[in-house]
């Protein structure tokens, strides 16, 4: 059995370094950059516009979809505000030192603009599925607006979602947390590990099986009633941190901008170790240019592709330069990320337990739950829509199960499996998007255009 695990835990990581070469880097941020430019930054010119679209001043009931703007970006949101924030900000300071941190910002910047037209794409070619109902999603955007010899993008993308949905990360991290915090202090599973880790795993799947089955709609409201108040609740405890530290943060900015371009804190160097992790991670927190958001904004009652899309760019922000950016700083100002001797989520309870002593440990373990359920409930809506792609709706429950049972195995693995596992299956899945996005895109402007032209 041991054998047989070290066997996959290599390919997993052989797979990961070699998909996250030097062409996938170029294409995610070459093509957010290329996006920028060429939509000429509407990301930030129309920002405001963006907002007055989120609280719902253009939703119609009789648009085409299933939930509003609001409930789409917190969808979306619920599968990236979450472990990547808590945990993977934790994760790239560990591995690549404070300047993956820099690189996570620039990621997401051009992030912005590349959510921009994956979203809108997503609304604008709309496709069916074998019932005759409306799906977005870069699967459907390939099968309708690219010419036929393109169907493979499609069947690459949604064959890779089907393991890159799993909420393995998730489960592994609340797993962890409750481990660290409640199991050991305790005395609890010392001797098997392993079976606390099953119990919590087993809890963590029921729970989030009743609400999965529920579609889309449920995950909807549920999404958008607690990814408001999981944001608000860490923002007000990392503020509090910040304000703590307050005369460190320019020094704190500093030795990030420093790292970034020397790569003192690791082994490889600027160009080596810390960008690669920086955007990986970035890309794993805001999933920008990976597809997966698109499928959530692909689901938004509107007839206005670009509607859609200035609501999507929004998350980049909140996700990687709002929330990471509170977190890295957390970490960095506690000092704890220089021993070397924890990694993810511990690392960031510990911070926030040193800094606001037992109520930031509860707090965090508090947020750590919340995210980590609502990235779960998320998470599986992708999964269900690359299966309805692949092999038809009636396979979506069935799919449901393996995803739920999914959520044991990543409680009993180790982070570093399920690290290289999702990072292989995002990468393999930001080819598609990021090529059909890439050919689109002038159909992109051509509606921009059209659009600001009609609110003007």
């Amino acid at each position: 059995m041991n054998t047989f695990y070290n066997y996959l835990d290599t390919a997993a990581s052989n797979f990961a370094g070699f998909m996250w070469g030097t062409p996938l880097l170029i294409l995610l941020v070459g093509g957010g950059i290329y996006f920028t430019i060429y939509c000429r930054f509407i990301p930030f010119r129309y920002f405001k516009h963006a907002v007055r679209i989120l609280t719902g001043k253009y939703d119609r009931d009789d648009d085409p979809g299933d939930i509003t703007h609001f409930q789409a970006l917190s969808s979306a949101l619920a599968s990236t505000v979450g472990m990547g924030n808590i945990s993977g900000v934790a994760v790239a300071i560990y591995m690549g030192g404070p300047g993956a941190l820099f690189w996570m910002w620039v990621s997401s910047i051009f992030g912005m603009a590349t959510k921009f037209f994956t979203c809108t794409l997503s609304i604008l070619y709309r496709g069916k599925d074998d019932r005759g109902d409306v799906q977005g999603g870069p699967m459907y955007v390939i099968d309708t607006g690219l010419n036929p010899k393109f169907k493979f993008l499609a069947v690459m993308f949604s064959v890779a979602g089907l393991i890159g949905c799993l909420s393995l990360f998730q489960a592994n991290q609340l797993t962890q947390i409750i481990r660290d915090e409640i199991f050991l202090p305790n005395g609890l599973f010392t001797n098997s590990i392993t079976t606390g880790n099953m119990l919590v795993g087993t809890s963590v799947a029921v729970l989030v099986g009743s609400v999965i089955f529920g579609g889309i709609k449920r995950i909807g409201l549920v999404a958008s009633r607690l990814v408001p108040f999981m944001v608000t609740l860490y923002l007000i405890a990392g503020v509090v941190i910040l304000f703590k530290h307050y005369s460190d943060i320019p020094s704190m900015l500093g030795l990030i901008i420093h790292d970034a371009f020397t790569g003192d804190a690791v082994f490889g160097g600027a160009v080596g170790s810390v960008i690669v992790m920086g955007i990986r991670r970035a890309a794993f927190s805001n999933e920008a240019g990976i597809g997966t958001e698109a499928m959530a904004h692909g689901a938004a009652k509107t007839k206005e592709p670009v509607r859609e899309g200035l609501v999507a760019m929004i998350g980049p922000f909140i996700d990687t330069i709002v929330i990471c950016t509170i977190t890295g700083i957390v970490i960095l100002s506690s000092g704890l990320w220089q021993s070397g001797e924890t990694n993810g989520v511990t690392l960031t309870t510990q911070a926030f337990t040193q800094e606001l002593g037992e109520p930031g440990r509860w707090l965090l373990m508090m947020a750590v739950i919340i995210f980590s359920m609502t990235t779960m409930i998320g998470y599986s809506y992708y999964g269900c829509k690359c299966t309805g792609y692949l092999f038809g709706t009636k396979w979506k429950n069935t799919y449901n199960y393996f995803y739920v049972l999914a959520i044991i195995f990543g409680a009993v693995i180790s982070i570093d499996m399920v690290i290289n596992i999702l990072d292989g299956m995002f990468a393999v899945m930001a080819v598609p998007t990021m090529v059909s996005a890439i050919i689109l895109s002038p159909k992109v402007m051509q509606e921009a255009k059209r659009y600001f032209k009609k609110i003007q």
